[in-house]
């Protein structure tokens, strides 16, 4: 038992409480998974990299065409967590202070003049679901940056803080379909995770047209309230990590940046063919924290170098800018990160 753990938790907890808090924080994950199997037919990989992410404090990007329930995933997990959920359509004609708030005129009661008034947005919330976030021009996507990195919004020369906690999860059509907006990198950047979203497979299909064509009506319960997140939160963050598996984490992601040599890797042929941009310092800290929630939901007390790996694509895949050569040979993200995988090996001192 580590006692970097106890001394993080601002309860004072002892050894044995610490337990029964990560075995809470386990016996939650699973009756998150029941009560969203109730509405959502597989995809429990995505299920479980949502709750890692709000875990983390972090955001998530939902990538996949329409019509495979990202949405209604999110909207459910948000329902099981009890959580003051807003949803936000992005369409071309959004404009930030639609997403924001924006100060209004308001005439005093009884007369005597006018004042301003401060009307929040949808972003005032726990829980926002940024449903289609491509559809929407860079101006008005460029609204979330603020509220999603130091959870604040700045209208005017008014700074409000966010009500913790808040959570992003934004979803993307793929970028050929007409009518979307690319993201620019700076926004993309802070996702912790970029998630993939596949059609269900033949038997999952089935399972949900027999689950949404009938009269039933599944109701869901709440599994946590609002103090429990935080609580759990905060443990996840006192997970501790050896330096060794920090610097397999700063390794891999040194070695997405073209011409760097990493502590022996260097020449990485598909990072110099590839890629014009690599991942920033922002992609190990999300590899390591994200390795801590993983290892803690599995009931371990340590981060371990199959966290990391485990974790590579997800973290990754939204944050390397590849080139024409990739676009020429087929080669997309999680090719590379494959690559990446192989190439850097794990080190133990």
């Amino acid at each position: 038992m580590s006692v970097a753990i106890e001394k993080a938790l601002n309860s004072g907890s002892n050894g044995s409480q610490l337990i029964e808090q990560v075995q809470q924080l386990r016996d939650a994950r699973e009756q998150l998974r029941a009560e969203i199997g109730k509405i959502i037919v597989g995809q429990q990989d995505v299920v479980d990299l949502l709750l890692l992410g709000l875990l983390c404090r972090g955001h998530v990007l939902l990538h996949g065409v329409p019509g495979l329930g990202k949405t209604l995933m999110a909207r459910t997990l948000a329902r099981t967590l009890d959580l003051k959920f807003k949803r936000v359509q992005f369409t071309p004609d959004l404009m930030p202070s639609d997403i924001t708030g924006t100060d209004v005129i308001e005439e005093h009661e009884g007369g005597g003049g006018h004042r301003l008034k401060f009307v929040p947005g949808p972003v005032f919330t726990n829980f926002l679901l940024a449903d289609e976030i491509n559809r929407t021009p860079p101006k008005t996507q460029a609204a979330l940056l603020q509220a999603m990195q130091e959870h604040e919004v700045s209208v005017g020369s008014t700074t409000y803080t966010l009500d913790p906690p808040f959570f992003v999860v934004a979803t993307q059509n793929p970028i050929e379909m007409e009518g979307t907006y690319p993201l620019p990198e700076a926004q993309v950047d802070r996702f912790m995770f970029n998630v993939r979203v596949r059609y269900p497979t033949v038997q999952e299909e089935a399972a949900i047209v027999r689950g949404t064509t009938g009269t039933d009506q599944p109701q869901l319960s709440s599994v946590m309230a609002t103090e429990d997140l935080l609580k759990l939160q905060e443990i996840v963050r006192a997970v501790p990590v050896s330096d060794d598996v920090i610097l397999y984490a700063a390794r891999l992601v040194g070695a997405t940046r073209p011409v760097r040599d990493v502590r022996g890797v260097s020449g990485i042929e598909a990072i110099t063919k590839y890629v014009t941009y690599g991942a920033s310092p922002r992609a190990s800290q999300a590899l390591v924290l994200a390795g801590k929630a993983r290892a803690v939901l599995e009931g371990r007390y340590h981060v371990d170098f199959a966290d990391i790996r485990a974790l590579a694509h997800p973290v990754l895949r939204h944050r390397l800018v590849l080139n024409f050569h990739g676009r020429a040979d087929n080669v997309d993200a999680d090719h590379v990160i494959d690559m990446l995988l192989a190439a850097v090996k794990e080190e133990s001192r």
